[in-house]
């Protein structure tokens, strides 16, 4: 019997394929950085409502160790064009209505609160702007941040509360051989905002496709939603507002992230995701009045010192070469 080892993800978890029949994945996941408890009691959640996450056969939590079903190695992404995403989108935002049903009950799945997503949001000055940029911040500007972030996390805290898988996207979906959804990478959920899943799937920072595709299947999803009695019926406009702002939150927080999975984890392949989620960001601001002091702020501020970067490319075409238009 041999261990292959496979890519592993953002964090600091190991992946090596058993060669048995049939095979399976053995897992090295630090106690110290990975709480496997979590990714064992939501997985054990998540299955029992139907969702396809991992089957885990045997657990180590003293040493990190989990031997998990093998899901194979086809994601969504490389799958996902013109002609494939209504039907693999289909399949995707079925398993999140499924995660969104499900019931914590007894589960101690902490909550997207007010607290947590300012905390992700505060990524963004600190990672991106100055450590990233070097741009230094004035008090001006770290309370005009602070006011748009405001802003955020009260639609944020507005909106129906579900089981948030937290990472929902293209990377961390597989399509598996008798063709359901897998779902992994969802060790980190909480309870929180309905639209959040919604938004990494549909603007993922992988992937772009066009606004009314984007519109037409938050929407779609959302009456899915209310029909399963996840979600109280709201107006079209607001739920897009929800959703708009919901992105924004999410995209802030993950310019953060990137940054700092270059320059404290060494991860340099992130770098070449920024520019698509400072397009979806920059989008989002443009899109809202309220926001028009912190979007020309970012204009006057961040983009300069964005363009001087090695891994530049305009935002405003950035993800346009990913595939077909539809």
């Amino acid at each position: 019997m041999s261990l292959t080892p496979l890519n592993g993800d953002a964090g600091f978890r190991c992946y090596f394929r058993v060669n048995c029949q049939p095979t399976l994945l053995a897992v090295s996941a630090p106690p110290t950085h990975e709480n496997n408890r979590a990714f064992v009691d939501i997985a054990l959640l998540l299955r029992g409502q139907g969702v396809h996450t991992p089957a885990i056969f045997a657990v180590d939590y003293q040493h990190g160790y989990l031997l998990l079903e093998d899901f194979g190695d086809q994601l969504l992404l490389p799958l996902l064009n013109a002609q494939t995403v209504d039907a693999l989108y289909l399949k995707a935002e079925s398993a999140l209505l499924a995660i969104q049903r499900a019931g914590v009950g007894a589960h101690a799945i902490p909550p997207y609160d007010s607290r947590r997503l300012l905390e992700e949001m505060q990524l963004f000055p600190e990672w991106f702007v100055s450590r990233l940029l070097g741009v230094e911040l004035g008090e001006g500007e770290r309370q005009l941040l602070e006011q748009g972030f405001e802003l955020l996390l009260d639609s944020a805290l507005s909106q129906p509360t579900v089981l948030v898988h937290r990472d929902f996207h293209s990377r961390n979906l597989m399509l598996l051989e008798n063709g359901d959804i897998g779902v992994i990478d969802f060790q980190d959920a909480v309870t929180g905002p309905l639209t959040y899943d919604l938004v990494s799937l549909l603007r993922d920072c992988y992937i772009r496709w066009p606004a009314d595709v984007v519109s037409r299947r938050a929407l779609n999803y959302f009456r899915r939603a209310v029909a399963a009695d996840i979600a109280t019926p709201v107006s079209d406009k607001q739920f897009l507002r929800w959703f708009d702002l919901m992105g924004l939150q999410r995209h802030i927080k993950v310019l953060g992230i990137f940054a700092r999975l270059y320059l404290r984890d060494g991860k340099a392949g992130y770098l070449h995701d920024l520019p698509l989620v400072i397009r979806y960001t920059l989008e989002q601001l443009d899109s809202y009045p309220e926001l028009d002091n912190l979007k020309r702020w970012f204009e006057r501020r961040v983009l300069p010192a964005v363009v001087e970067q090695p891994w530049y490319q305009p935002w405003q075409q950035a993800g346009d070469s990913l595939r077909e238009p539809l």
